[in-house]
Protein backbone atom coordinates (compact mmCIF):
# COMPACT_ATOMS: atom_id res chain seq x y z
CA UNK A 1 0.00 0.00 0.00
CA UNK A 2 1.32 3.44 -0.92
CA UNK A 3 0.68 6.46 1.27
CA UNK A 4 -0.75 9.58 -0.34
CA UNK A 5 1.58 12.40 0.69
CA UNK A 6 -1.23 14.89 0.01
CA UNK A 7 -2.69 13.74 3.32
CA UNK A 8 0.23 15.43 5.09
CA UNK A 9 -1.47 18.83 5.37
CA UNK A 10 1.51 20.57 6.98
CA UNK A 11 3.80 19.84 4.03
CA UNK A 12 1.57 21.84 1.71
CA UNK A 13 2.27 24.93 3.84
CA UNK A 14 6.04 24.47 3.90
CA UNK A 15 7.63 25.67 0.65
CA UNK A 16 10.54 23.88 -0.98
CA UNK A 17 13.75 24.99 0.69
CA UNK A 18 15.13 27.81 -1.48
CA UNK A 19 18.70 26.99 -0.57
CA UNK A 20 18.42 23.43 -1.92
CA UNK A 21 19.20 24.38 -5.54
CA UNK A 22 22.31 26.31 -4.47
CA UNK A 23 23.37 23.44 -2.22
CA UNK A 24 22.95 20.98 -5.10
CA UNK A 25 25.17 23.12 -7.36
CA UNK A 26 27.75 23.32 -4.60
CA UNK A 27 27.63 19.58 -4.04
CA UNK A 28 27.97 18.84 -7.74
CA UNK A 29 30.91 21.21 -8.12
CA UNK A 30 32.72 19.46 -5.28
CA UNK A 31 32.04 16.06 -6.85
CA UNK A 32 33.72 17.45 -9.95
CA UNK A 33 36.81 18.25 -7.89
CA UNK A 34 36.27 22.01 -7.67
CA UNK A 35 37.30 23.92 -4.55
CA UNK A 36 34.21 25.79 -3.37
CA UNK A 37 34.75 28.61 -0.89
CA UNK A 38 31.61 28.31 1.18
CA UNK A 39 30.00 31.36 2.83
CA UNK A 40 26.56 29.75 2.80
CA UNK A 41 25.40 28.25 6.09
CA UNK A 42 26.20 30.12 9.32
CA UNK A 43 28.03 27.11 10.72
CA UNK A 44 31.00 28.10 12.96
CA UNK A 45 34.22 26.55 11.69
CA UNK A 46 36.29 26.93 14.87
CA UNK A 47 36.34 24.34 17.69
CA UNK A 48 34.55 24.75 21.00
CA UNK A 49 36.89 26.27 23.65
CA UNK A 50 39.04 23.67 25.37
CA UNK A 51 37.83 24.24 28.95
CA UNK A 52 34.23 23.53 27.85
CA UNK A 53 35.28 20.33 26.09
CA UNK A 54 37.24 19.20 29.16
CA UNK A 55 34.15 19.63 31.34
CA UNK A 56 32.18 17.50 28.86
CA UNK A 57 34.81 14.74 29.00
CA UNK A 58 34.93 14.85 32.79
CA UNK A 59 31.14 14.72 33.27
CA UNK A 60 30.48 12.17 30.51
CA UNK A 61 32.23 9.32 32.37
CA UNK A 62 30.04 9.77 35.45
CA UNK A 63 27.18 7.29 35.29
CA UNK A 64 24.73 9.51 37.16
CA UNK A 65 24.81 11.89 34.19
CA UNK A 66 23.57 9.21 31.78
CA UNK A 67 19.99 9.14 33.06
CA UNK A 68 17.01 11.19 31.93
CA UNK A 69 17.51 14.85 32.67
CA UNK A 70 14.97 17.64 33.33
CA UNK A 71 13.10 19.08 30.33
CA UNK A 72 13.29 22.62 31.74
CA UNK A 73 17.05 22.31 32.33
CA UNK A 74 19.25 21.57 35.33
CA UNK A 75 18.64 23.98 38.25
CA UNK A 76 22.33 24.94 38.28
CA UNK A 77 22.21 25.80 34.59
CA UNK A 78 19.12 27.96 35.07
CA UNK A 79 20.96 29.69 37.93
CA UNK A 80 23.97 30.23 35.63
CA UNK A 81 21.62 31.74 33.03
CA UNK A 82 20.14 34.19 35.54
CA UNK A 83 23.66 35.12 36.72
CA UNK A 84 24.71 35.66 33.06
CA UNK A 85 21.86 38.13 32.61
CA UNK A 86 22.67 39.93 35.86
CA UNK A 87 26.38 40.17 35.01
CA UNK A 88 25.94 41.30 31.41
CA UNK A 89 22.71 43.32 31.46
CA UNK A 90 21.93 44.00 35.13
CA UNK A 91 18.68 42.06 34.78
CA UNK A 92 17.39 40.08 37.74
CA UNK A 93 15.66 36.83 36.76
CA UNK A 94 14.04 34.14 38.86
CA UNK A 95 15.84 30.98 37.67
CA UNK A 96 12.83 28.81 38.55
CA UNK A 97 10.02 30.85 37.03
CA UNK A 98 11.63 33.07 34.38
CA UNK A 99 14.22 30.84 32.68
CA UNK A 100 14.11 27.62 30.69
CA UNK A 101 16.80 25.64 28.86
CA UNK A 102 16.11 24.81 25.20
CA UNK A 103 17.67 22.42 22.69
CA UNK A 104 19.12 25.36 20.77
CA UNK A 105 17.15 28.35 19.49
CA UNK A 106 15.24 26.50 16.75
CA UNK A 107 13.71 23.99 19.14
CA UNK A 108 12.91 26.69 21.66
CA UNK A 109 11.12 28.89 19.12
CA UNK A 110 9.29 25.96 17.54
CA UNK A 111 8.03 24.56 20.83
CA UNK A 112 7.11 28.05 21.98
CA UNK A 113 4.82 28.48 18.96
CA UNK A 114 3.16 25.14 19.72
CA UNK A 115 2.69 26.38 23.30
CA UNK A 116 1.17 29.74 22.36
CA UNK A 117 -0.88 29.28 19.21
CA UNK A 118 -4.26 27.83 18.43
CA UNK A 119 -4.68 26.73 14.79
CA UNK A 120 -5.20 29.77 12.56
CA UNK A 121 -3.85 32.37 14.99
CA UNK A 122 -1.51 34.94 13.48
CA UNK A 123 2.09 35.91 14.28
CA UNK A 124 3.79 39.03 12.92
CA UNK A 125 7.23 38.10 11.55
CA UNK A 126 9.97 40.12 9.82
CA UNK A 127 10.65 39.92 6.09
CA UNK A 128 13.42 39.00 5.56
CA UNK A 129 14.04 36.78 8.58
CA UNK A 130 15.85 33.69 9.82
CA UNK A 131 13.64 30.93 8.32
CA UNK A 132 12.55 29.28 11.60
CA UNK A 133 10.97 32.58 12.68
CA UNK A 134 8.28 32.10 10.06
CA UNK A 135 8.26 28.33 9.61
CA UNK A 136 7.83 27.66 13.34
CA UNK A 137 4.50 29.48 13.05
CA UNK A 138 3.43 27.29 10.12
CA UNK A 139 4.54 24.12 11.93
CA UNK A 140 2.29 25.15 14.85
CA UNK A 141 -0.60 25.55 12.34
CA UNK A 142 -0.55 29.32 12.72
CA UNK A 143 -0.67 32.03 10.07
CA UNK A 144 2.10 34.44 9.15
CA UNK A 145 1.71 38.18 8.74
CA UNK A 146 4.93 39.76 7.45
CA UNK A 147 6.28 43.24 8.08
CA UNK A 148 8.99 45.02 6.09
CA UNK A 149 12.09 44.79 8.27
CA UNK A 150 14.61 46.23 5.79
CA UNK A 151 13.70 49.92 6.10
CA UNK A 152 15.34 51.03 9.38
CA UNK A 153 13.61 54.41 9.47
CA UNK A 154 10.13 52.90 9.12
CA UNK A 155 10.70 49.73 11.14
CA UNK A 156 8.52 50.67 14.12
CA UNK A 157 5.89 52.11 11.78
CA UNK A 158 5.83 48.86 9.78
CA UNK A 159 5.50 46.81 12.96
CA UNK A 160 2.56 48.91 14.16
CA UNK A 161 0.84 48.63 10.79
CA UNK A 162 1.15 44.86 11.10
CA UNK A 163 -0.25 44.90 14.62
CA UNK A 164 -3.26 46.89 13.39
CA UNK A 165 -4.10 44.31 10.72
CA UNK A 166 -7.09 41.98 10.76
CA UNK A 167 -6.93 39.34 12.12
CA UNK A 168 -4.94 40.85 14.97
CA UNK A 169 -1.62 39.05 15.58
CA UNK A 170 -1.18 37.20 18.84
CA UNK A 171 2.60 37.60 18.87
CA UNK A 172 5.44 39.58 17.32
CA UNK A 173 8.87 38.16 16.46
CA UNK A 174 11.91 40.44 16.41
CA UNK A 175 15.63 39.65 16.29
CA UNK A 176 18.54 42.03 16.89
CA UNK A 177 21.35 41.87 15.95
CA UNK A 178 19.55 40.47 12.94
CA UNK A 179 20.20 37.40 10.86
CA UNK A 180 20.27 37.87 7.89
CA UNK A 181 20.23 41.69 7.65
CA UNK A 182 22.80 42.39 10.44
CA UNK A 183 20.62 45.31 11.63
CA UNK A 184 21.15 46.60 15.14
CA UNK A 185 18.98 48.68 17.50
CA UNK A 186 19.31 50.57 20.77
CA UNK A 187 17.36 50.21 24.01
CA UNK A 188 15.01 53.02 22.98
CA UNK A 189 13.77 50.81 20.13
CA UNK A 190 12.90 48.02 22.57
CA UNK A 191 11.14 50.48 24.87
CA UNK A 192 8.90 51.51 21.98
CA UNK A 193 8.24 47.87 21.10
CA UNK A 194 7.09 47.28 24.70
CA UNK A 195 4.72 50.25 24.37
CA UNK A 196 3.29 48.77 21.16
CA UNK A 197 2.94 45.36 22.79
CA UNK A 198 0.90 46.81 25.63
CA UNK A 199 -1.16 48.98 23.30
CA UNK A 200 -2.14 46.03 21.09
CA UNK A 201 -2.01 43.26 23.74
CA UNK A 202 0.51 41.03 21.98
CA UNK A 203 3.39 38.80 23.06
CA UNK A 204 6.93 39.78 21.98
CA UNK A 205 9.51 37.10 21.16
CA UNK A 206 13.06 38.40 20.74
CA UNK A 207 15.78 36.17 19.25
CA UNK A 208 19.09 37.32 20.77
CA UNK A 209 21.40 34.71 19.23
CA UNK A 210 24.11 37.24 18.26
CA UNK A 211 24.21 39.11 21.56
CA UNK A 212 27.97 38.75 21.90
CA UNK A 213 29.07 39.10 18.26
CA UNK A 214 29.31 42.90 18.13
CA UNK A 215 32.05 45.17 16.78
CA UNK A 216 33.41 48.71 16.73
CA UNK A 217 32.30 49.58 20.26
CA UNK A 218 28.68 48.56 19.76
CA UNK A 219 27.07 46.49 22.55
CA UNK A 220 23.73 44.94 21.74
CA UNK A 221 21.06 45.63 24.36
CA UNK A 222 18.82 42.89 25.69
CA UNK A 223 15.09 43.26 25.11
CA UNK A 224 14.63 42.41 28.79
CA UNK A 225 16.43 45.65 29.73
CA UNK A 226 13.48 47.68 28.44
CA UNK A 227 11.06 48.85 31.12
CA UNK A 228 7.97 46.65 31.17
CA UNK A 229 9.46 43.99 28.87
CA UNK A 230 8.90 41.21 31.39
CA UNK A 231 5.17 41.97 31.24
CA UNK A 232 4.92 41.32 27.52
CA UNK A 233 7.64 39.03 26.22
CA UNK A 234 10.54 36.62 26.25
CA UNK A 235 14.04 36.47 24.81
CA UNK A 236 15.94 33.48 23.45
CA UNK A 237 19.70 32.95 23.32
CA UNK A 238 21.92 30.20 21.94
CA UNK A 239 25.44 29.18 22.94
CA UNK A 240 26.08 28.20 19.31
CA UNK A 241 27.83 31.38 18.18
CA UNK A 242 29.24 32.97 21.35
CA UNK A 243 30.97 29.75 22.42
CA UNK A 244 31.31 27.84 19.11
CA UNK A 245 28.86 25.23 20.43
CA UNK A 246 26.60 24.95 17.37
CA UNK A 247 26.49 21.14 17.29
CA UNK A 248 25.91 20.88 21.03
CA UNK A 249 22.35 22.24 20.66
CA UNK A 250 21.92 24.22 23.84
CA UNK A 251 20.25 27.55 24.44
CA UNK A 252 17.71 29.17 26.72
CA UNK A 253 14.66 31.40 26.86
CA UNK A 254 13.89 33.95 29.57
CA UNK A 255 11.29 36.53 30.47
CA UNK A 256 7.56 36.60 31.13
CA UNK A 257 6.76 33.83 33.57
CA UNK A 258 3.38 32.93 32.05
CA UNK A 259 5.00 32.37 28.66
CA UNK A 260 7.91 30.44 30.20
CA UNK A 261 5.44 28.31 32.16
CA UNK A 262 3.52 27.46 28.97
CA UNK A 263 6.74 26.42 27.23
CA UNK A 264 7.80 24.32 30.22
CA UNK A 265 4.50 22.47 30.21
CA UNK A 266 4.66 21.61 26.51
CA UNK A 267 8.33 20.62 26.71
CA UNK A 268 7.57 18.28 29.60
CA UNK A 269 5.56 16.19 27.13
CA UNK A 270 7.99 16.46 24.23
CA UNK A 271 11.49 15.87 25.64
CA UNK A 272 13.51 14.83 28.68
CA UNK A 273 16.01 17.66 28.34
CA UNK A 274 19.51 17.83 26.95
CA UNK A 275 22.14 15.19 27.78
CA UNK A 276 23.35 16.25 31.24
CA UNK A 277 27.08 16.48 30.44
CA UNK A 278 26.21 19.06 27.76
CA UNK A 279 24.22 21.07 30.29
CA UNK A 280 27.09 20.84 32.78
CA UNK A 281 29.46 22.08 30.06
CA UNK A 282 27.06 24.96 29.36
CA UNK A 283 27.28 25.94 33.04
CA UNK A 284 31.06 26.09 32.62
CA UNK A 285 30.70 28.20 29.48
CA UNK A 286 28.46 30.76 31.17
CA UNK A 287 30.19 30.87 34.56
CA UNK A 288 33.89 30.67 33.81
CA UNK A 289 36.31 32.78 31.74
CA UNK A 290 34.74 34.76 28.90
CA UNK A 291 38.07 35.31 27.12
CA UNK A 292 36.94 32.78 24.50
CA UNK A 293 33.93 34.94 23.62
CA UNK A 294 36.22 37.90 22.94
CA UNK A 295 38.50 35.72 20.80
CA UNK A 296 35.55 34.45 18.78
CA UNK A 297 34.25 37.99 18.32
CA UNK A 298 37.69 39.23 17.24
CA UNK A 299 37.93 36.42 14.68
CA UNK A 300 34.64 37.43 13.09
CA UNK A 301 35.63 41.10 13.07
CA UNK A 302 38.90 40.33 11.33
CA UNK A 303 37.11 38.21 8.73
CA UNK A 304 34.47 40.90 8.26
CA UNK A 305 37.15 43.50 7.61
CA UNK A 306 38.99 41.28 5.13
CA UNK A 307 35.80 40.48 3.22
CA UNK A 308 34.56 44.10 3.10
CA UNK A 309 38.00 45.30 1.99
CA UNK A 310 38.35 42.62 -0.69
CA UNK A 311 34.87 43.15 -2.10
CA UNK A 312 35.47 46.90 -2.12
CA UNK A 313 38.58 46.41 -4.23
CA UNK A 314 36.49 44.29 -6.57
CA UNK A 315 34.05 47.18 -6.96
CA UNK A 316 31.39 45.86 -4.57
CA UNK A 317 31.03 48.48 -1.81
CA UNK A 318 29.29 47.31 1.36
CA UNK A 319 28.90 49.03 4.73
CA UNK A 320 30.58 46.90 7.42
CA UNK A 321 28.01 45.38 9.80
CA UNK A 322 28.22 46.29 13.48
CA UNK A 323 27.23 42.79 14.60
CA UNK A 324 26.60 39.10 13.73
CA UNK A 325 28.78 36.64 11.83
CA UNK A 326 27.34 37.72 8.48
CA UNK A 327 27.64 40.32 5.76
CA UNK A 328 24.36 41.27 4.07
CA UNK A 329 25.36 42.50 0.64
CA UNK A 330 23.16 44.31 -1.86
CA UNK A 331 23.61 42.79 -5.31
CA UNK A 332 25.52 45.16 -7.62
CA UNK A 333 23.33 46.99 -10.15
CA UNK A 334 24.96 45.07 -12.99
CA UNK A 335 23.43 41.81 -11.72
CA UNK A 336 20.35 43.03 -9.83
CA UNK A 337 17.89 42.07 -12.58
CA UNK A 338 18.64 38.35 -12.31
CA UNK A 339 17.70 38.18 -8.62
CA UNK A 340 19.50 36.68 -5.65
CA UNK A 341 19.02 33.00 -6.51
CA UNK A 342 20.46 33.26 -10.02
CA UNK A 343 23.22 35.57 -8.81
CA UNK A 344 24.16 33.01 -6.12
CA UNK A 345 24.28 30.29 -8.79
CA UNK A 346 26.48 32.53 -10.93
CA UNK A 347 28.95 32.98 -8.07
CA UNK A 348 29.24 29.21 -7.68
CA UNK A 349 29.60 28.47 -11.39
CA UNK A 350 31.99 31.30 -12.30
CA UNK A 351 33.81 32.10 -9.05
CA UNK A 352 33.61 28.87 -6.99
CA UNK A 353 32.07 30.98 -4.21
CA UNK A 354 28.90 29.93 -2.36
CA UNK A 355 26.63 32.44 -0.61
CA UNK A 356 23.00 32.37 0.55
CA UNK A 357 20.44 34.01 -1.75
CA UNK A 358 18.45 36.69 0.03
CA UNK A 359 15.16 35.34 -1.34
CA UNK A 360 15.62 32.38 0.98
CA UNK A 361 14.97 34.68 3.94
CA UNK A 362 11.87 36.34 2.48
CA UNK A 363 10.68 38.00 -0.70
CA UNK A 364 12.07 41.40 0.39
CA UNK A 365 15.56 39.88 0.56
CA UNK A 366 15.78 39.25 -3.16
CA UNK A 367 18.13 42.17 -3.84
CA UNK A 368 20.72 40.81 -1.41
CA UNK A 369 22.94 37.84 -0.71
CA UNK A 370 24.33 36.79 2.67
CA UNK A 371 27.95 35.90 3.35
CA UNK A 372 28.58 33.82 6.49
CA UNK A 373 32.04 34.55 7.94
CA UNK A 374 33.00 30.89 8.25
CA UNK A 375 36.09 30.81 6.01
CA UNK A 376 39.56 31.90 7.12
CA UNK A 377 41.13 35.13 5.88
CA UNK A 378 43.26 33.44 3.23
CA UNK A 379 40.16 31.81 1.74
CA UNK A 380 38.25 35.08 1.96
CA UNK A 381 41.01 36.81 0.00
CA UNK A 382 40.92 34.03 -2.58
CA UNK A 383 37.15 34.46 -2.95
CA UNK A 384 37.26 38.23 -3.39
CA UNK A 385 39.96 37.92 -6.07
CA UNK A 386 37.72 35.52 -7.96
CA UNK A 387 34.70 37.81 -7.63
CA UNK A 388 36.80 40.73 -8.87
CA UNK A 389 37.45 38.83 -12.12
CA UNK A 390 33.71 38.27 -12.58
CA UNK A 391 32.97 41.96 -12.09
CA UNK A 392 35.57 42.97 -14.65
Amino acid sequence: MSINSEKFSLLSKLPQYVFSSVNELKHQARLNGEDIIDFGMGNPDQPTPRHIIEKLLESSVQGRNHRYSVSAGLPKLRLAISNWYKRNYDIKLDPEEETIVTIGSKEGLSHLMISLLAPGETVLVPDPCYPIHSYSVLIARGNIKEYNSIDDEKLLENIELGLMSDPKPKALIISFPSNPTTQTVDIDFFTKVVELAKKYSIIVIHDFAYADICFDGYKAPSFLQAKGSMDVGVESFSLSKSYNMAGWRVGFMCGNREVISALKRVKSYLDYGIFQPIQISAITALNETQDCVKQIRDTYKSRRDRLIDGLGKAGWDIDPPKATMFVWAKIPDKFKSIGSLEFSKKLIKECNVAVSPGIGFGKLGNEHVRFALIENEQRIQQATRSIKKLFK
